[in-house]
């Protein structure tokens, strides 16, 4: 990867739907050129998406809360069938592997049309291996600028 190919993911990650040819103008190529890298950057997997970032108000205003989980052990057996069943849950919004106490911070997003008191009773407390669930209900979320 040279400045080139640093300089379009710098640029999409800011504006994913930049054309090639405005892509190619910021940094020097042709349109094609700059299209032939982006396509290159996405088979090497430096690219590994596009997607668009919804207004809360077009997720239906959810509410964000911050579940700390810890599981009953840490095994790679384990943690991978918390981690299969965890993707197929809805309401979770991102998911880390952390370091400390808990092993696992997750985001799940609350609609007004549910209640977290039935998410985490029936989804989280019924995923593989977990032990604890540590729950922290968001007042505001500042924006990133994203």
């Amino acid at each position: 990867m040279d400045r080139i190919d640093r300089k379009i993911l710098e640029l999409l990650s800011a504006d994913a739907r930049m054309t090639g040819e405005a892509l190619g103008a910021r940094v020097g190529l042709s349109p094609s050129a700059a299209h032939r890298r982006v396509k290159a950057l996405e088979e090497a997997g430096a690219i590994a998406g596009y997607r668009a970032r919804l207004s809360r108000a077009a997720q239906g205003n959810p509410s964000t809360v911050f579940v700390q989980v810890t599981l009953t052990d840490q095994r790679q057996a384990t943690m991978l069938a918390f981690e299969e069943a965890l993707a197929r849950t809805r309401q979770v919004a991102e998911a880390h592997l952390m370091s400390g106490p808990s092993d696992y911070l997750i985001k799940v997003l609350v609609r007004d049309d549910d209640s977290y008191e039935r998410i985490h009773r029936e989804i989280l407390s019924a995923l593989p291996g977990v032990q604890r669930l540590v729950s922290q209900f968001t007042i505001r979320t500042l924006e990133s600028g994203e």
